[in-house]
């Protein structure tokens, strides 16, 4: 899996992994949620076997990405939470809830 690893590591743009692995996508889906897509690729990868041959690897590569780009053409970035600064914010959080403080408090 590694060769097809090194191949993606040299990718410049979440176009590029779309054009190299031959997944079509929609720019307006790519615009709003690329580092999504690809975060959850790479959260696919690296749940896979490391030991695959190259041309399997490359065909998980494309189903990883696949997989990715269909789960945002369903939802919203902001509602996967994947990056930890958007967890840290994630109001339904029990820990996150009493962070809130009314202006009435502040002002005496």
């Amino acid at each position: 899996m590694s060769a097809a690893i090194d191949e993606l590591k040299g990718l410049g743009s979440a176009e590029d992994f779309f054009r190299t692995l031959d997944v079509p996508y929609d720019a307006q889906v790519l615009r709003v949620a690329r580092l999504h897509i690809l975060r959850r690729m790479g959260e696919i990868i690296a749940a896979l076997a490391d030991d695959a041959p190259d041309a399997d690897a490359r065909d998980a590569c494309r189903q990883a990405l696949s997989a990715a780009y269909e789960e945002f053409t369903v939802k919203a970035p902001i509602d996967t939470r994947l990056f930890k600064v958007l967890r840290d914010r994630d109001p339904s959080r029990p820990e996150r809830r009493g962070a809130f403080v009314p202006l009435s408090d502040l002002v005496g």
